[in-house]
């Protein structure tokens, strides 16, 4: 009686659990995805439980102190706040700064095709104004002022410089006589004086090529163009008197040339140049330019109207 009775609640037993672990086996096991997110909801539970000011830093228990509470989260959107401030600022100083340099750039393209436009109009006039054939421009004549200023040497006399047809100064009067190149001179100055100018422009080139380093020729080679001068041929006399200066720069008289090379350059129409020629008897023989020729050459810048 009793081993059936066991018999029946064993029996009975396995018709309890036959259904459950049937039902046990029907229900599909969580993939490690949905455990995991399980964990991650439960693991925020908790943490919002523990630590209620905010999220715990990612450092598996080594820190204590939040990762992000509202104080810091503030802080950081002030100083990207400050960043972005920052950066607006310099994009605005940097196109600030392009636009200055673009208008300097334009000024500067200004002012040099305006100085352009100058410079061409500077030497279409120079181009169109009349020159002394084989005379060089003022600008390259006109340029040497540093050259060794003459050394003073006597005076044979008072200057013919002021004078229409000379003194005895150009003649041979001061020097000794028995000097076949004071006599060769002084017949050219003899002709020149008395209106022969042909004449005495031939004789005088010939005792210049007779006594090329007599005293006198400097006195010659100014006569010449004097002569010239007289004669109406300004041009001639410019290259003549500019040759007796560049040639003999210490020649008694070339100063002279440089007056009457001005003198020349006026009856050419060319006031600008005279006063070029001018300015370099100045700046070259300065305070050693004799009285009469200082005033003849005040008078000269005078007419020529020189600043």
């Amino acid at each position: 009686m009793k081993s059936l009775s066991r018999i029946t609640a064993l029996g009975l037993a396995a018709t309890i659990m036959l259904p459950q672990s049937s039902a046990s086996a029907q229900r599909p096991a969580p993939t490690p995805e949905q455990r995991i997110e399980r964990l991650e909801r439960q693991l925020q539970q908790m943490q919002r439980q523990v630590f209620p000011k905010g999220r715990p830093a990612d450092t598996a228990g080594f820190s204590d102190e939040p990762a992000a509470t509202q104080s810091s989260v503030v802080s950081l959107d002030q100083r990207l706040d400050a960043i972005e401030r920052q950066m607006a600022d310099l994009v605005r100083q940097s196109e600030e700064s392009g636009n200055r340099l673009r208008g300097l750039e334009s000024d500067f393209g200004n002012y040099r095709a305006a100085q352009d436009q100058r410079l061409a109009s500077i030497e279409q006039r120079l181009a169109a104004a009349p020159v002394v054939p084989g005379v060089q421009p003022p600008e390259a004549v006109f340029t040497t002022p540093s050259q060794s200023k003459p050394k003073s040497k006597p005076s044979a006399g008072p200057s013919t410089a002021g004078t229409p047809t000379g003194t005895a100064d150009e003649t041979a009067a001061a020097t000794p006589a028995g000097d076949p190149g004071e006599d060769a001179y002084t017949e050219g100055f003899h002709l020149w004086e008395g209106g022969n100018y042909d004449a005495a422009i031939s004789s005088l080139r010939a005792f210049t090529a007779a006594y090329p380093k007599h005293r006198r020729v400097s006195y010659a080679n100014n006569l010449i163009g004097r002569a010239l001068l007289d004669k109406g041929q300004a041009n001639a006399a410019a290259q003549a008197l500019l040759a007796n200066y560049r040639t003999n720069p210490q020649g008694e008289r070339a100063a002279d040339s440089l007056y009457y090379l001005g003198q020349a350059l006026m009856k050419l129409n060319q006031p600008g140049q005279a006063c070029k020629a001018y300015a370099e008897l100045d700046a070259v023989y300065g305070s050693k330019v004799r009285a009469d020729l200082r005033k003849l050459v005040n008078d000269g810048k005078a007419q020529a109207q020189c600043n």
